[in-house]
């Protein structure tokens, strides 16, 4: 197995940006390993959620398509999602999802435009 660091290069933010750094993920699960993928991603939630830098951490299912499936992660910055995702159980969860999804892993990363509820 390879030791190669898989992180994709998150685009900076804005100038005038102030706000926390948002993530989509998008996975779509073989036929047949769907409880497999599951089971995979909310692995992430607990030791994602106890991360210094992160705010939110979600795991959605289409309600049309049970295959697919959506994470939505909030951190504080670009440098605190940066560093999730060259965690070692985050490495280890990208190696081990990839042959259970048709096609790659799809992501988007966002601007937060509305504010945070207060407290967090």
């Amino acid at each position: 197995m390879s030791d190669a660091r898989v992180a994709p290069v998150l685009p900076e933010p804005d100038a005038d940006e102030t706000g926390p750094y948002a993530h989509l993920g998008f996975a779509k699960a073989r036929a047949g390993h769907e409880d497999e993928v599951e089971a995979l991603i909310l692995g992430l939630v607990e030791p994602l959620r106890a991360e210094e830098g992160s705010i939110e951490f979600h795991v959605h299912r289409d309600r049309a398509d049970r295959r697919q499936f959506v994470v939505y992660e909030v951190f504080r910055s670009k440098q605190d999602l940066e560093k999730h995702l060259a965690e070692p159980y985050v490495q280890e969860f990208v190696r081990a999802i990839q042959p259970l999804v048709e096609g790659p892993l799809v992501q988007q990363f966002l601007r937060m435009v509305s504010d945070l509820p207060a407290g967090r």
